[in-house]
């Protein structure tokens, strides 16, 4: 065994858990043939065969079955590892890894990283838009803007602030249909909301709206589509005020609706809290997202 077999550990993972070569591939950033060699290579340096090959793609055997949670805990420890490196690192350069979820990615961080690039260099600054909440510590990220509080263990989190939230509309519809003129004019107009989530609908029963989510003539999930659909002027949504009101086009409709507002939190693990880069990029960014406030 040598100094590539951490790579083999971590190609093992992959495989295991994704049951194809060519999956295990795409995640891994590596090409099926390369993938395929270094199951090989593992095999033959231990003596085991981890996997049975047929068309139904990668099954673990036995004994590769017994050593998966082995390979799982040296991957932890190894990501403990990391961890206490990066923290140790006294630069302010390389890589910084952000995620947040689509919107925040889309729409509002690409100026603040853009800054924070200009300020510092010589960061490499890697963006992952993700409404998924990235696992810090193995790490996914180096930090995360998250809209709810962290619940991870070992995360330094701090709330930054809250973002308003209102309800929005295109002059292209607004001049088809009329601007509604109280909470109960919504139930006459095309509503976008949330398809699997049900925030918009509680909200809207907490104003008294007998809201169900049949009334909602567009339903996505996914915020970015949302807002993309009220500046289609598919009718009314829900969105962030500072965000919506920089949008040609779009108009707040019923300001007085008792919206509660969105939290955020800057969050990253407490092993990255003494390295400069990732200390850097936090503050830079806690004071841009601080700016949000209205």
């Amino acid at each position: 065994m040598n100094e590539t077999d951490w790579n083999l550990i971590r190609t093992f993972i992959a495989v295991a858990d994704n049951g194809s070569l060519l999956v295990a591939a795409a995640k891994l950033g590596m090409s099926q043939p390369g993938v395929g060699r270094h199951i090989n290579l593992l095999e033959d340096a231990i003596g085991v065969t981890l996997f049975n090959r047929g068309r139904s793609g990668m099954k673990l055997t036995e004994a590769g079955l017994s050593l998966l949670e082995e390979a799982r805990a040296m991957r932890a420890e190894f990501d403990r590892f990391m961890l206490k490196a990066t923290g140790h690192d006294e630069r302010i350069a390389g890589p910084v890894r952000v995620t947040a979820n689509r919107i925040v990615s889309v729409y509002i961080l690409p100026a603040m990283l853009v800054r924070l690039k200009a300020a510092e260099p010589e960061l490499e600054i890697e963006l992952v838009p993700d409404n998924a909440v990235a696992n810090l510590l193995a790490r996914d990220a180096d930090i995360a803007i998250r809209m709810v509080r962290p619940t991870q263990n070992d995360l330094i989190a701090s709330k930054i602030t809250e973002i308003p939230l209102g309800a929005f509309a295109h002059v292209d519809y607004l001049a088809k249909h009329g601007m509604p003129l109280s909470i109960g004019d919504l139930m006459n107009h095309s509503v976008i909301g949330y398809d699997r989530e049900d925030r918009v609908l509680v909200a809207m029963r907490q104003m008294g709206l007998p809201a169900e989510r049949s009334m909602f003539a567009f339903r996505t999930d996914d915020e970015v589509a949302g807002l993309e659909l009220v500046k289609a002027g598919a009718g009314i949504g829900f969105a962030q005020v500072h965000l919506a009101e920089s949008i040609p086009g779009l108009r707040r409709v019923l300001p007085e609706l008792p919206i509660p507002s969105l939290p955020v939190w800057l969050c990253a693990h407490q092993d990255l809290r003494t390295s400069r880069r990732i200390r850097r990029a936090m503050d830079f960014l806690q004071e841009e997202l601080r700016k949000m406030r209205v």
